[in-house]
């Protein structure tokens, strides 16, 4: 949970024996009270489905009329990161994992992520305002060192150069966007692609990896 002492570890662990799991209208109506308690910050006309899971919630910050769908994680863990930021009318659809390693990650207005999403940040990663994300897609913005041969990559050292997604970007089903990459604002990320490199503005790219093939009419 991110915080010492004895009084914290009570709250938290009240809060989710009695709110997390409770299915229907009453579930939510507790959650809409309590877990706003756990958080660094809660907006109003914030929707917590059922079984959702909060880790180090006093770096999870939440704006106005949010969804966070059922069985989603919201991991803010880290040492020195400011965790996670969920701007406005922001919709987390389920299953979806944001996962913090020392890093933070932002929502900004009105960005809708798709069922079974992860976004990973063990820096910075940032999803612009009015972004589309959908299902199984996969925000990367950390990778491991794997220099050494003679290691598991495990016992190496991580990397983070962070992601960036644009204001009004569409991801398709399944792309997957790898760290140190920005797409660019109003960007099209076909379904599937595998993004290794800097999207434009405006562009539609498709592929593994994914390349270049149009540019949307402005």
């Amino acid at each position: 949970m991110g915080r010492p002492g004895f009084g914290a570890l009570l709250k938290y662990e009240l809060i989710v024996v009695v709110a997390q799991a409770v299915p229907g209208a009453l579930g939510l109506v507790l959650r809409r009270w309590l877990y706003p308690l756990l958080l660094g910050g809660c907006g109003r006309n914030v929707v917590f489905g059922q079984n959702v899971v909060l880790r180090h919630p006093h770096k999870i910050h939440v704006g106005d009329d949010v969804v966070v769908d059922d069985n989603c994680l919201l991991d803010a863990k880290g040492e020195t990161n400011r965790g996670i930021r969920i701007g406005n009318g922001v919709f987390v659809g389920r299953n979806t994992i944001l996962s913090c390693k020392n890093g933070d990650i932002e929502l900004a207005d009105g960005a809708n992520l798709g069922f079974n999403c992860e976004v990973f940040s063990a820096s910075r990663v940032t999803i612009g305002a009015r972004v589309l994300v959908a299902a199984y897609c996969y925000v990367i913005g950390g990778d491991h060192d794997f220099a050494d041969g003679e290691r598991p990559v495990l016992d190496q050292e991580r990397r983070s150069a962070g992601v960036t997604i644009g204001d009004g970007a569409w991801l398709g089903a399944g792309a997957t966007i790898l760290d140190g990459v920005s797409v660019g604002p109003h960007a099209i990320v076909g379904a599937g692609a595998v993004v290794r490199t800097d999207i434009p503005a405006h562009a539609v790219a498709v592929g593994i990896p994914a390349r270049v093939v149009s540019t949307r009419a402005l």
